[in-house]
C-alpha cells in the first residue's frame, strides 16, 4: 500500500519520465539479477549490487553502458584513467581531506550560509517560499563555487543566450543551474545505449566549455576555502581539478536538488516533520531517509569487461548492468525517520566500492544545513503548492511553495 508521500513521489517519478516508476516497480522483479533482452541485466539485490561495486576486474564504469563512457563523450578520453585503475585511485588519494565532515560543513556555511540564514527569516516573518526554486539557486551557489564562477563570470559566459541577470542577485546563479541542467538531460536515453548521438556530443561539449571556462584562473588565484583553491593546495593536477569539478558539478547539481526539495515534501507528506521537531537529533536519520526514498541516481550501470558467475548467472563480456538504486532501497518501506540503519544498503544511494560517490560528504552537510534552516523556527511548515518538473533526467520538483504552520 503506498502512503501519500510514496504515490506523490511516485507521480513526481512519472513526471520527468513517464516510464520510470513502472520499471523502477517491475525492477524489485529482478532479485537478485535478471537478464531483459536488448538492455542487458538488471540487478535489484543490494548484496549482489555491492559485489559487482567491488569486482573491477569483471566490471568496468567506462566502457559503452556504464556512466565513464557518457562523461568521456563529453568531456574527452583524458577522463577515464581519472575513473579507473591507478589514476582514480591517485585521485580519491590526493582528495581524501577535501571531503571530510569538517571542510565540507565549513564550504556549505561559506557558501550557502547567508541564503539559509535568508530562508529560515523569510519562512518566520510568515512568506510562502518555494523551496525547489530556492534549492536550484542554492545549488547553482555550490556549482560557482565548484568550478569558480563569481556571478559577473556566469552573466558574461552565457550572454546572448536569452536570460539577463538584471537586478536580481540570484538570477546568475539559476542560469548555471539551468545549463548544468540541460547538460544533464542529454543523458535522457541512456537506458538501452549511452553513445550519444553527434549533436548531442556537440551541445555537451559546448556547455562544458562554457561551464569549466574560468577554472584556469580560478584554480591559479582561489584561496584554500574554495574548491579548486583545496585541489591546488593538495597537489591536484589542473586538468584534473577541472574534470573533478566538473563531475561533481553536472553529477551533483541535478541530483541535489532534486534531493533537497523532496525532502521538504517527504517530510510534510509522511508527517515526520513534526517528530522531527520534537527531536532534531534524528537529523542525520531524515537525511538519510531522504537519500534513500529519493536515491536521485535511480539506475547505475556497469559493463561487463570479462566473463563472471554473479548470484548463479554467467554474464558475459560485453554485456551490460544496470543497478536498479530506487528499486533497491525503497524495498525497505515507505519514508521515516524512525528507521533503524540497514547495514544492507548502507549509503549504495551513493554507489560503492572504489567509485562511492566522492562527494557524498558534501551532500549530506548540504541537505542538513537546508534542514536546520527549515526548522530553526521551531514550527511545521505547510505545502500551498506544488508542481513536478517535466521531461528532466533527475525528476524533481518545478514548484515547491510552503509557508509555515502551527
Amino acid at each position: 500500500m503506498f502512503d501519500a508521500a510514496t504515490r506523490h513521489e511516485l507521480t513526481l517519478l512519472a513526471a520527468g519520465q513517464p516510464w520510470l516508476p513502472a520499471v523502477l516497480l517491475a525492477g524489485r522483479a529482478a532479485t537478485p539479477i535478471r537478464k531483459v533482452p536488448k538492455l542487458g541485466w538488471f540487478v535489484a539485490d543490494p548484496l549482489v549490487a555491492r559485489q559487482i561495486y567491488n569486482d573491477s576486474t569483471h566490471f568496468s564504469i567506462v566502457s559503452e553502458g556504464a556512466a565513464g563512457h557518457w562523461w568521456a563523450q563529453v568531456i574527452g578520453d583524458w577522463v577515464e584513467p581519472l575513473f579507473e585503475g591507478a589514476g582514480h585511485t591517485e585521485l580519491r588519494a590526493k582528495t581524501r581531506d577535501l571531503f571530510t565532515a569538517a571542510h565540507t560543513d565549513a564550504l556549505v556555511d561559506g557558501v550557502l550560509g547567508a541564503a539559509l540564514k535568508q530562508l529560515t527569516e523569510d519562512l518566520a516573518a510568515g512568506k510562502t517560499v518555494d523551496i525547489a526554486e530556492r534549492a536550484r539557486v542554492l545549488v547553482g551557489r555550490s556549482v560557482s563555487d565548484l568550478v569558480g564562477m563569481a556571478p559577473e563570470d556566469i552573466s558574461a559566459t552565457f550572454a546572448g543566450e536569452g536570460r539577463n541577470s538584471g537586478d536580481d542577485p540570484d538570477e546568475p546563479f539559476r542560469i548555471l543551474f539551468e545549463h548544468v541542467e540541460e547538460l544533464v538531460n542529454l543523458a535522457m536515453g541512456t537506458m538501452a545505449s549511452t553513445t550519444l548521438d553527434p549533436v548531442a556530443v556537440d551541445r555537451a561539449r559546448t556547455l562544458v566549455g562554457k561551464l569549466s571556462s574560468s577554472v584556469p584562473a580560478a584554480y591559479a588565484r582561489a584561496d584554500g576555502s574554495t574548491t579548486l583553491g583545496r585541489c591546488r593546495e593538495l597537489g591536484l593536477a589542473q586538468d584534473h581539478a577541472s574534470g573533478l569539478a566538473m563531475l561533481m558539478a553536472v553529477a551533483g547539481t541535478d541530483t541535489l536538488a532534486s534531493a533537497m526539495s523532496r525532502m521538504v515534501a517527504l517530510l510534510h507528506d509522511s508527517g515526520d516533520q513534526r517528530a522531527l521537531l520534537a527531536a532534531p537529533e534524528r537529523t542525520p536519520d531524515a537525511v538519510r531517509e531522504t537519500l534513500r526514498v529519493t536515491s536521485p541516481a535511480y539506475l547505475v550501470g556497469r559493463s561487463v569487461t570479462a566473463d563472471v558467475e554473479i548470484a548463479g548467472r554467467q554474464l558475459i563480456a560485453g554485456e551490460h548492468v544496470k543497478i536498479l538504486t530506487w528499486s533497491i532501497n525503497n524495498a525497505a518501506g515507505n519514508f521515516s525517520i524512525h528507521r533503524d540503519y540497514n547495514p544492507e544498503t548502507r549509503q549504495l544511494w551513493f554507489g560503492g566500492g572504489r567509485h562511492l560517490c566522492l562527494g557524498a560528504q558534501l551532500v549530506h552537510s548540504e541537505l542538513t544545513a537546508l534542514l536546520e534552516a527549515l526548522t530553526a523556527n521551531g514550527r511545521p511548515w505547510e505545502i500551498v503548492e506544488r508542481h513536478y518538473r517535466r521531461k528532466v533526467f533527475i525528476p524533481t520538483y518545478e514548484t515547491l511553495r510552503i509557508r509555515l504552520t502551527d
